[in-house]
């Protein structure tokens, strides 16, 4: 297929890279010209600007936010550009009332839209074992499919309204938020008794906890591997933020996203921003004054 992919970070470049490798014609563009270079290299167009990525049967985005997807395709008229019958593919974890007035304004403009969210740090997205979050008009999703299926290992169904799987996304992100804070907590409970960091999640990645999230974060909170950052704490500030947004538009009460959030404000105001979202424990270790007591 001839696809565009504009939004060029970690995960999009990984993405992008995977689309190539399936033999799929691609075309790039990102804010920053420099993340374009290795693709480039791999045989991808580079387009000088995001409405000439934009020609294809396809275009995937991979944006950092609500802001600078409102920036590109609504604010910077690139639905406007864009062919009618083009299928948009959005992969950016955005707000559920985003994906409301997104899915509205490509209809407006006789564009299909399909919000494909992910799963899956950037190792993952590079292996292309993604799962994917697919919502949107069953014959747009079949028309990218392949697309769908060059960039992850399976495709997960929820329905024709797109935002259901953004909230699904949203969702997902504030349990492996909460699970990362239960680590966090635990091992500075733990490490004020004596009782390692790695000891502990060793056992409990090994028993009750023997699952992906557990075993992947427990790993970095053991190791104290917070650079580079697979998932930095503004993001996942951010989606916490999404997730109390969308609690509040249905008047559905989220506790521990209270707590997650003044979490992640307490990191980003010691200057974590750089980190990995695991780095909550940092918090809950300076919480405890547990460099003193060591």
């Amino acid at each position: 297929m001839k696809v565009g992919f504009i939004g060029l970070g970690a995960m999009g470049s990984a993405m992008a890279s995977n689309l190539l490798a399936a033999g799929h014609t691609l075309t790039v563009w990102n804010r920053s010209a420099a993340a374009t270079e290795p693709l480039a290299s791999l045989g991808a167009r580079v387009a000088r600007s995001a409405d000439r990525a934009a020609q294809g049967e396809a275009l995937c985005s991979m944006l950092a936010n609500d802001q600078a997807v409102r920036e590109v395709f609504l604010d910077g008229g690139l639905l406007d550009a864009m062919d009618r019958g083009t299928v948009h593919v959005n992969h950016a974890t955005i707000s559920v009332a985003l994906a409301q007035e997104l899915a509205a304004e490509h209809e407006k403009r006789g564009l299909e839209y399909v919000a494909a969210p992910v799963f899956g740090r950037p190792d993952m997205a590079a292996a292309a074992k993604l799962n994917i979050l697919v919502a949107g008009k069953p014959a747009a999703i079949e028309r990218v499919r392949p697309l769908l299926e060059a960039m992850g290992s399976k495709l997960w169904p929820l329905g024709e309204a797109p935002e259901r799987a953004n909230v699904a996304k949203i969702a997902g992100n504030f349990m492996l938020a909460t699970a990362i804070e239960s680590m966090a907590e635990a091992t500075a409970l733990t490490r004020a008794h004596g009782v390692s960091a790695a000891d502990f999640l060793d056992v409990m990645t090994s028993t009750l906890f023997a699952a992906p999230a557990y075993q992947g974060y427990g790993k970095l909170i053991a190791e104290q591997r917070f650079k580079p950052a697979g998932f930095a704490l503004p993001l996942g500030y951010k989606d916490v933020g999404l997730a109390l947004a969308a609690g509040e538009a249905q008047r559905v009460p989220l506790p521990f996203a209270s707590v997650l959030r003044d979490a992640m404000l307490e990191a980003l105001a010691a200057g974590d921003a750089e980190l990995d979202w695991s780095a909550l424990a940092l918090v809950a270790a300076r919480r405890a004054r547990l460099d003193e007591r060591e």
